[in-house]
Parts: structure tokens; C-alpha cells; sequence
């Protein structure tokens, strides 16, 4: 599997079922007007009965589903696998030494992880090599009546939690929904789009906290302007105009596979 060959759209779709596309195969775009500074997260109306149906709704429907929903699921709920997951996605083919050593896991850790993020379908290992080596696609997963996207930005913002006390600390008071509020907040910041204060009111939190929070995602937002694909998504409006450091000027986050909490 190549970044450069494939790509992988994973969208939850209307119907609120989890599907996996071929993006240039149904030729789909963003509906990038509906972005919004706030992320998302205010309440939205609910979707329009009529995306509901009996097909949709049927068991072997659901159930063939089922496993990318856990996909999905075992990302969000596991900011340590995320990281795991980033790292091959960004600074693949690596090989397992290479991951123990960046992200500083234990070699048990490490093949646990690896092999969960094999049998989730994200990562794909060639055995063929020794040692062997690990590539993965990015993916997209976009909402289509909510204006929320995940990227391999925001799961590295997700996992920054493992390492980065600001960010820890934000999303046991807020949330995923308010730390990807708070990502694209922090993007159209370093644009020069918006002020702190600004997106302290956006997302609803104290200015001090938006000062933290913008200031502890800088990284993902370095990184995944270089390496996510999908970055445009998060950022239609800003992704050319963020004053945001080269790799080598971010710390932890070197312009090559040999380090990376980025």
C-alpha cells in the first residue's frame, strides 16, 4: 500500500454508517463552506429522515459495518495506538526498532500496538524484510451533516495527550469534539485569522486555556502541514497562510523518521 498510489477515504457517511471509499474513484470533495471556526461542536439539526431506509437500516447492513466502526473507535478511545498509528503514517516504511526508539515504548508495547493497528486494517507489514517493515494510508473520516473532519492531524493532536500535560489536561476537561474545536482555532490563529481571545469565545473556554491549548497543538499543525494529505480539509480556507515553524525548528518533531512526537 503507497500514500503516493492510494488513498483511503474512510467516511462516516448520512446514513451513520462507516464505509470505506476510493477517493479518486468517486471523485468526492468537501463541502468546505460548512467548516467552521468552532469546529463543530454547537448542536446542529439532525439529518433529514429521508437518508434513513430500510437498506440502510438492515442487519447485515450494520453488521457488515460493524468492524470499521471499531476501527474508527479504537483510534478515538486510544490516544497511545493514534500515536503509534501517526508515526508509521507520517515516517513509514519504518520498522519496529525505529518506533521504539522515537515514541520511547518497550519492545512488547510496540508489537502489541503494531499488531492491533494490522488487524484494524491501518497499518500493513511486510514480512518479507528483516526486520520488517510498516507503512499505513492516511485517512479521512468526515461527517457529512456535521462539519467535523478527522485527519492524521488531528489523531496526532489526539495522541499528543500521551506526552504534553496542556493537551492532557484539555481534553480530560473538554473533550475530542472541543480539541479539534480548538485545532482549527489554533490554524486559523497562526493564519491570522483570529485572536486567542477570539477562539476562546469561539470554543467556549477561558483565555488562558485557549493561549495553552493553541500554543501545545503548534506541532501537529507543523507536521501535518508537511505530511498529511488531507490537511486542506481541516484548513480549505487558511492551510497556505499559517506562520508555522519547519520541522527542524519544532521540538521533537526533526525533518526525518529518526524522532517524532510531533
Amino acid at each position: 500500500m503507497s500514500n503516493s498510489t492510494r488513498l483511503s477515504l474512510l467516511a462516516v457517511s448520512g446514513e451513520g454508517f462507516v464505509k470505506y471509499m476510493d477517493f479518486e474513484l468517486m471523485g468526492m470533495t468537501a463541502d468546505r463552506n460548512r467548516v467552521r471556526s468552532d469546529g463543530g461542536i454547537d448542536a446542529r439539526d439532525p439529518p433529514p429522515m429521508d437518508v434513513i431506509d430500510e437498506e440502510t437500516l438492515k442487519p447485515e447492513t450494520l453488521a457488515q459495518n460493524a468492524p470499521r466502526l471499531e476501527t474508527v473507535i479504537q483510534l478515538l478511545n486510544h490516544p497511545a495506538l493514534a500515536r503509534v498509528y501517526v508515526y508509521v503514517c507520517y515516517w513509514g516504511p519504518v520498522a519496529p526498532p525505529e518506533i521504539m526508539e522515537a515514541l520511547d515504548l518497550s519492545k512488547s508495547t510496540t508489537y502489541e500496538y503494531v499488531d492491533r493497528l494490522v488487524d484494524l486494517g491501518l497499518v500493513d507489514r511486510d514480512d518479507s524484510t528483516r526486520p520488517q517493515q510498516l507503512t499505513a494510508d492516511p485517512i479521512i473520516i468526515v461527517e457529512q451533516y456535521v462539519p467535523i473532519v478527522i485527519t492524521p492531524t488531528v489523531l496526532h493532536a489526539l495522541a499528543l495527550q500521551e506526552v504534553d500535560e496542556d493537551v492532557e489536561y484539555f481534553m480530560d476537561h473538554y473533550g475530542l469534539g472541543k480539541l479539534i474545536a480548538a485545532l482549527r482555532g489554533a490554524g486559523l490563529h497562526f493564519a491570522g485569522r483570529t485572536t486567542q481571545r477570539m477562539v476562546a469565545t469561539d470554543i467556549d473556554v477561558r483565555e488562558t486555556e485557549a493561549m495553552m491549548i493553541i500554543y501545545a497543538l503548534k506541532p501537529a499543525l507543523a507536521v501535518g502541514r508537511e505530511h498529511d494529505p488531507y490537511f486542506e480539509y481541516l484548513f480549505p480556507d487558511a492551510h497556505d497562510e499559517m506562520d508555522l515553524p519547519s520541522l527542524d525548528e519544532v521540538a521533537g518533531a526533526p525533518s526525518n523518521s529518526s524522532d517524532a512526537d510531533r
